[in-house]
């Protein structure tokens, strides 16, 4: 059996366990307060507890499905629905922040959620009730403070409804936070709605992919708004619909009912007496009874406000009946009632005796929807009209108690359907995405150790969506391997070039040495004493934004290469046994100048930035200035001497008192370092000088070395004792 399958199985059986439970909960707390007549609901107890322990998901869905369930008894608990999902999406909130870790961080939560269940709670049952006082167990608490006289109808049922969910609240979150306190944490955290579509990720790793979003709305943010946008929309296009509709059925209903009523008003009127009921009024024989009759007929329908009979004439309305109701007295027979301006458009129908449609008026009266039926005497003429009178105000109180229902179902049909969409979208895209994005952000290329591990951790995200998702994560591993390779590929190459740059250096320094036949390893150990000056001033915390592994690199690089001036030297100058005259000296100076103009060429005919041939060209141009100004070519003194030719101006010179010379004995190590440090200041930067005499050991095994090989010791120990002191010379 597949894997996945087995998991989304088992995953979605301990979601149905989930709900069962928070649903049983409910209705069980429910039936509970209901039996023994307690002063609270407990209806959302199985909401709060599913909701601390599992997220806003289960709690959303506990509390919609609940008073779903509920509803099939009372069908005014399913209007409840949205209260109790907001109460889910509240108490998973204050949960994920820690609040039912503590007894009286706890309490705080009794506000919020009496504020929805009180607040919210009391308008919702008086708009769904018609502006009237409920008849749940607040009603005889809010019977008692409307007869105070203090607060009106609303104000009683609100101030009642929040004083029993305040304690109601308190009641369930303190029965929650014990019980949260019994169960334990690992029960608790299978509790939690969790579909990872790929290796779970921890609390803190989650949080962080929450939060990656470099700019502007984050990818959960977009899916949300789009759910909700959507959902809205759909949603109030269907509920305005659906309220046109209704309000419709309802005028039909109503004109249905009107004519109905009306046509039996005058099914009781004789056409022929009516000006016999006018002139005598209540004198007229039947008069008392046809009236009793009207009674009757009014009483069949509630929606029915008045009911009366008029002769239209044209100086106004002749009264024939008149009912009376308790507001308003009806008129005398034979009065005469002035027409109201919203008549005007049937008047002439009127006047002439002719059927009129339904008319909806706001004038004398109030509001209201009037239903016009001619009754005519035995020879068919129009005498009188049955009128009959529907109050519009209760009409739109209906329409509103319609919309309030609607709404409220919406809402908590919405919130949970946003909860869902949300957390399929979590699991789905943003948390796959974001962990792809996070991985590619944290990939280290620095060492070939790093990009192995960084693969490797991208490998073990194991992104399982089964659909484009998992098709980018599998290309972009795909990707980053190739990238991977072809960098290690790059690396490899370049490590070759490197060597054979270094190599090529060496071979041409070397060309140049061989015509000065007294330097002997001269290029190779003033390398080595740049590396170990250069690592000890790093060490020293000196120049520390310049002197990088890559600055360092290049210098001991292109060290050889600091005397490449000489290959324009001629041979009897530069191998002359005694001193030279002032013009030989003079030219024997310019191998600087030379050095500068063969690096400068061979920078030329480099494309890219290079380095080691920059410093070289510090090294072969600058490295007999000295610090005091008095050196050469340029004459330059102190920090305008680069610091590459700074160093070499202390190997240069070390290494010349050190080594043996066609015209020289060697100088005692001693005497040597002696020399160094007199020339601290004037000669040398005294920085360098100090990070020199603090290597001077291993400065002084590179010089043993130098001399053993001039001994004839070889070529070996010298390479030996380069390597011992730490450092390469090539």
């Amino acid at each position: 059996m597949d894997k996945s399958n087995t998991k989304n199985n088992s995953f979605f059986l301990k979601g149905i366990v989930i709900l069962a439970i928070g649903i049983a909960v409910n209705l069980l707390g429910s039936l509970f307060a209901t039996s023994l007549h307690l002063p609270v609901y407990l209806d959302c107890l199985g909401t709060i507890l599913v909701s601390a322990m599992g997220g806003y998901l289960p709690g959303t869905i506990v509390g919609f499905v609940s008073n779903l369930i509920n509803g099939f008894k009372d069908p005014t608990n399913a209007y409840y629905a949205v209260l109790s999902v907001m109460i889910g999406v509240i108490t998973a909130y204050y949960a994920e922040r820690g609040y039912f870790k503590s007894f009286w961080k706890a309490l705080l939560v009794v506000f919020p959620l009496a504020l929805i269940g009180g607040f919210f709670g009391s308008i919702l049952t008086y708009l769904i009730n018609g502006f009237g006082i409920g008849d749940g167990i607040s009603s005889e608490l809010a019977l008692s403070i409307l007869k105070e006289g203090k607060f009106g109808i609303f104000l009683s049922q609100l101030s009642s409804d929040m004083l029993y969910d305040i304690f109601d609240k308190l009641i369930t979150i303190v029965i929650a936070f014990f019980i949260l306190k019994v169960i334990p944490q690992k029960v608790q955290d299978s509790f939690q709605f969790q579909g990872w579509k790929q290796t779970p990720l921890s609390a803190e790793e989650t949080k962080h992919a929450y939060k990656s979003a470099k700019s502007g709305r984050s990818l959960r943010s977009k899916v949300l708004l789009l759910i909700g946008v959507a959902t809205v929309f759909i949603a109030a296009a269907t509920t305005g619909i659906s309220f046109v509709l209704y309000r419709r059925a309802m005028m039909n209903d109503h004109t249905q009912v009107g004519k109905g009523v009306a046509r039996l008003v005058e099914s009781v009127i004789d056409g022929d007496r009516v000006n016999e009921f006018i002139e005598q009024g209540e004198q007229a024989e039947g008069y008392a009874k046809i009236e009793d009759e009207l009674e009757k007929i009014r009483s069949t329908s509630e929606d029915i406000l008045y009911v009366y009979v008029y002769k239209i004439e044209k100086d106004g309305c002749h009264v024939v009946f008149d009912l009376d109701t308790e507001d308003t007295p009806g008129g005398e027979p034979g009065d005469i009632v002035p027409f109201d301006e919203s008549f005007e458009p049937v008047l002439d129908d009127l006047l002439a005796g002719r059927p009129i449609e339904p008319l909806i008026t706001n004038d004398t009266f109030g509001w209201l929807l009037t239903m016009y039926e001619p009754i005519r005497d035995s020879k068919g003429v129009t005498q009188a009209y049955a009128c009959v009178d529907i109050s519009m105000a209760q009409v739109t109180l209906d329409g509103i108690e319609f919309l309030t229902k609607v709404v409220a179902l919406f809402l908590g049909f919405f919130i949970m359907i946003v909860a869902i969409g949300l957390w399929f979208a979590e699991y789905h895209m943003i948390l796959p995405i974001n962990t792809m994005a996070i991985a590619a952000n944290r990939f280290a290329y620095q060492t070939e150790e790093d990009r192995e591990d960084s693969v490797e951790h991208f490998k073990n995200l194991n992104i399982r969506t089964g659909d484009e998702i998992e098709n980018l994560y599998q290309s972009f591993g795909m990707t980053i391997e190739e990238t991977v390779q072809y960098i290690a590929d790059i690396q490899e190459q370049s490590d070759v070039i490197n060597k054979m740059q270094n190599g090529l250096i060496l071979v041409l320094a070397d060309m140049v040495e061989s015509r000065d036949k007294c330097t002997g390893d001269h290029v190779r150990k003033t390398a080595a004493y740049c590396r170990i000056i250069l690592d000890q001033m790093r060490r020293d915390g000196m120049f520390a934004d310049q002197l990088t592994d890559e600055y360092i690199n290049d210098v001991v690089n292109s060290a050889p290469l600091h005397d490449i001036g000489k290959i324009k030297i001629s041979d009897a100058i530069l191998n002359k046994p005694g001193k030279l005259t002032d013009e030989e000296f003079n030219e024997m100076k310019k191998h600087t100048l030379a050095g500068n103009e063969i690096i400068q060429q061979a920078m030329e005919l480099v494309s890219s930035d290079t380095g080691y041939l920059q410093e070289a060209k510090n090294l072969a141009t600058y490295h007999h200035e000295k610090w005091n100004g008095t050196g050469y070519p340029t004459g330059l003194k102190g920090e305008e001497i680069p610091l590459s030719a700074r160093v070499m101006a202390v190997a240069d010179v070390f290494d010349a008192l050190v080594s043996r010379r066609s015209y020289k004995e060697p100088f005692s190590f001693e005497k040597a370092i002696s020399i160094i440090e007199e020339g601290s200041g004037s000669h040398f930067d005294p920085n360098v000088v100090k990070a020199f005499l603090e290597v001077k050991d291993k400065a002084h095994k590179i010089a043993e070395a130098n001399l053993a090989k001039s001994g004839g010791m070889g070529h070996t120990m010298l390479m030996e004792a380069i390597k011992d002191t730490g450092t390469t010379a090539s």
